[in-house]
């Protein structure tokens, strides 16, 4: 299955004989979903991930997610009757839900589906966390049910942009995503993952920082520091991984990063 064209199931089933429409459940590809905190939003989260993925991001922690096949078919209802079960805990927490992946938007109507009933039927904050370079797949409707995006914006400088996401990705898509979130108002939090060697570049950062403050509607900037955390699971996938003999970011590289978005008027973390 050609994953780039790939949409979540959700046709409309046969009328009863009292002429009351009936519709198959919506369905997705899940890979896992976890509570967390501080790192998918804020407060606690309910982070489902989801599968699928049209980047292959050198960086990447999670390539076990990059294909349909890696996540479980699964319904809506099924994953909102599970967060439903840490809905007080969650608001208690000042929380809310999260969809992560992979990447959500490669499964539009699933990902529409389950942000709407996480906003309106448990009555929890959403937030989206994507790259953007599907952003085009989004309606203005799931848009409208997602609280908080989380965008990723891997470099600035489009041939390393291309490098970073395996030679998948441009940028062009992402920065038409950022704007369109502009004009329709979403708060946006964006997310650099800082890589020496590889992203760390001044101009680079730069790029990132000058648009991200030119938006208007981008609240919090994560500096987020390069780890080896999912090498294994490289190798479980049957991959080496490609930035195994890079070294972290020290200390004072994260906080120069953090130093370029906050020249710029934005808070950086």
């Amino acid at each position: 299955m050609d994953r780039l064209t790939y949409q979540a199931t959700a046709p409309a089933g046969a009328a009863t004989p009292a002429g009351a429409a009936t519709r198959r459940p919506v369905t997705g590809s899940v890979h896992s979903w976890d509570l967390s905190t501080g790192v998918d939003g804020p407060g606690t989260r309910f982070t489902a991930f989801l599968a699928g993925c049209p980047l292959a991001c050198l960086y990447c922690h999670n390539p076990d997610t990059w294909r349909l096949r890696h996540g479980r078919r699964t319904t809506a209802d099924e994953l909102v009757a599970e967060a439903g079960k840490y809905t007080a805990f969650i608001r208690a927490a000042g929380g809310g839900a999260t969809l992560s992946g992979g990447e959500p938007l490669l499964q539009p109507v699933f990902t529409g589906e389950l942000l709407h009933r996480f906003k309106h039927e448990l009555g929890l904050h959403t937030a989206l966390d994507t790259s953007g370079f599907l952003g085009a797949r989004a309606s203005d409707a799931l848009l409208a049910d997602t609280d908080l995006v989380l965008l990723d914006i891997k470099s600035w400088e489009p041939g390393l942009y291309r490098k970073v996401t395996g030679g998948r990705g441009e940028i062009a898509p992402t920065v038409a995503f950022a704007r369109r979130l502009a004009l329709l108002g979403n708060e946006v939090w964006v997310r650099f993952v800082l890589v020496p060697g590889l992203t760390d570049g001044p101009d680079n950062i730069e790029g990132v920082a000058a648009f991200a403050a030119s938006l208007g509607n981008v609240s919090r900037v994560d500096v987020l520091p390069f780890h080896k955390l999912g090498a294994a699971k490289w190798e479980a996938v049957g991959r080496t991984f490609p930035l195994a003999g890079t070294p972290v970011p020290t200390p004072e590289q994260v906080a120069e990063a953090r130093g370029i978005f906050a020249g710029h008027g934005l808070y950086a973390v």
